[in-house]
């Protein structure tokens, strides 16, 4: 499954108190936020490397020195966490640092480098970064750290609360998520994302990232069993609809999708079937921004079957 990771709410508290003190010691921004700002405050630096080009990279490292001296003790360690996690970015802490693939889309790059802003600021990270004992290089360990980044980096690029409130005086939609784009600065995919987790603490919602699902507009690598690239589950979804998989969920998009390449797809009204086997309708909108296509399903009601009197 592809389904995003829902990091505890004790832990949540901890990366959200690190980020307030951040912002507060920005004296609170106005959007978009300057990450080289965030970095100066840090002291943080940036560098960037190619991953096409292992030589590259590998001049990158052996710069990575102090006073004459390797910092990182096995160099060729943050060569194998490249290759092993195919990292578009990554964070050094023995150098206060942070690397990204300037081979990725601009666009991506402000991402990228609050996620590793974010892998900063918190400590229990700096031992697991490049994968420094067996512990740190289990999947489900690595994809933890990953989402307590992510939601590190989703806090400090909205400004925390601010987002929230703007977010739910507006219904779930795609013009909302359009507007809060334009104020945040951010990408299209990272906005919808921190969109549904706002609206779906109490309401469950789930949100697709995907290609076009439409058969005439996929790409020769689609593989039907893994068909998302990311399930986003909200809180209150993951906590009645754990079991919904992602495949069931994207026959139900391909049933309503038109086949333009670009802007709306078509909307549903779609059955879900919660953890405890009762049924759900929720609506679901698709809308395609060329190179994915996002769908956002927000829940209605319970399902009332009809039935026929005699």
């Amino acid at each position: 499954m592809v389904k995003n990771v829902i990091i505890k709410a004790k832990t949540a508290l901890d990366i959200d108190r690190r980020i307030e003190r951040v912002l507060k010691d920005l004296g609170n921004p106005e959007p978009p936020l300057d990450l080289e700002v965030v970095r100066e405050l840090l002291e943080l630096d940036l560098a960037y490397y190619t991953a096409n080009d292992p030589g590259v990279l590998q001049e990158v490292v052996s710069k990575l020195t102090m006073a004459g001296k390797q910092v990182i003790a096995r160099p060729s360690r943050i060569l194998d966490a490249v290759r092993k996690w195919d990292l578009r970015a990554l964070y050094i802490p023995d150098r206060k640092k942070i690397l990204l693939d300037k081979d990725q889309p601009l666009l991506k790059h402000r991402w990228h480098e609050a996620h590793e802003v974010g892998h900063s600021l918190l400590p229990w990270h700096a031992g697991a970064m490049l994968g420094d004992n067996e512990h740190t290089l289990i999947p489900s360990c690595h994809e933890k750290l990953e989402a307590e980044a992510n939601f590190a980096a989703g806090r400090l690029l909205f400004l925390r609360d601010r987002f929230a409130e703007e977010c739910l005086a507006q219904d779930p939609s795609f013009d909302a998520l359009k507007e809060l784009k334009k104020t945040y600065g951010n990408t299209y995919t990272t906005t919808f994302w921190r969109g549904v987790e706002t609206w779906g603490k109490e309401l469950p919602i789930l949100g697709l990232i995907t290609d076009h699902p439409h058969v005439f507009q996929r790409g020769a690598d689609f593989d039907p069993k893994y068909p998302c690239k990311h399930f986003i589950q909200s809180s209150a979804f993951a906590a009645k609809f754990s079991t919904t998989r992602e495949t069931d969920v994207f026959d139900q998009v391909v049933s309503y999708c038109r086949g333009n390449k670009a802007g709306p797809l078509g909307e549903a009204d779609v059955v879900l079937t919660d953890d405890n086997g009762d049924d759900h309708v929720f609506h679901f909108e698709s809308f395609s921004f060329h190179h994915q296509t996002l769908t956002l399903g927000v829940y209605q009601a319970p399902y009332k079957r009809l039935v026929a009197v005699a």
